[in-house]
């Protein structure tokens, strides 16, 4: 018995360490990454890709779960008016955690906004991931309910003016939302402008234009500031 307390206790005393160090050290890893200088849209985030959409600004392009769906605008909070491309990446709690700016431009708003009454839980997103159940948004509320900042960078692609929104939605239990940039401040292609932490989910839109090339689908595995989207 006494034997039995012990090992008992070891594993206990091994699991809290495992714990403490994956929250207060290993989550906060930030490995260099090699930014592709060809002309492309990158990932702003480690993660698996969720969904990829190219929608006018009203489309019901996610059917959550029965009787809720939502439009681009549901997902930005704001309303746009042209064709889009969205690209949502859903970044487990073992992912890198660091948000990386997907094209070089100007910082032209950071936005706020809180969530709706609550945050909720993103674990039918991290379920379905794991088992790459299509959809994997589905009975996804997070996805339109909670917190979330809305970054909005203009730059340009391929010699033509261009405007992404990069949208960082909180986990259920996240801490918060950093952002390491301010309004008016250039951001180059690949560098740090904010992060998540915990679980998340990190959305890219940008104006879809005919000659642009979709390089992700739902499923794919993506990493910040290395792997192209877009080009």
């Amino acid at each position: 018995m006494t034997r039995f307390l012990i090992v008992f206790s070891l594993i206990i005393i091994l699991t809290l360490l495992g714990f403490l160090y994956w929250r207060y050290i290993w989550f906060f890893r930030n490995p260099p990454r090699t930014t592709p200088y060809r002309e492309a849209i990158i990932s702003p985030a480690d993660g698996t890709v969720v969904y990829v959409k190219t929608v006018e600004p009203y489309e019901k392009i996610i059917v959550i779960k029965e009787g809720i769906s939502a439009s681009i605008n549901d997902i930005v909070y704001e309303d746009l008016k042209s064709r889009r491309a969205l690209i949502g990446i859903f970044m487990s709690p073992f992912d890198v955690h660091y948000n990386r700016a997907p094209i070089s431009g100007d910082v032209k708003s950071i936005v706020h906004h809180p969530a709706q009454k609550e945050n909720v839980n993103m674990g039918s997103m991290y379920l379905r991931t794991i088992l790459n159940l299509i959809p994997h948004y589905k009975n996804s509320l997070h996805i339109i309910k909670n917190e979330r900042t809305v970054t909005k960078i203009d730059g340009y692609y391929k010699g033509m003016p261009l405007t992404c929104y990069v949208i960082q939605i909180a986990g259920g239990s996240v801490n918060g939302i950093d952002s390491y940039v301010k309004e008016g401040q250039s951001i180059q292609k690949g560098s740090i402008f904010g992060m998540i932490r915990i679980g998340s989910q990190v959305d890219i839109v940008v104006p879809y234009i005919e000659s642009m090339k979709i390089r992700v689908s739902p499923g794919n595995k993506v990493r910040a500031g290395e792997t192209v989207l877009i080009e």
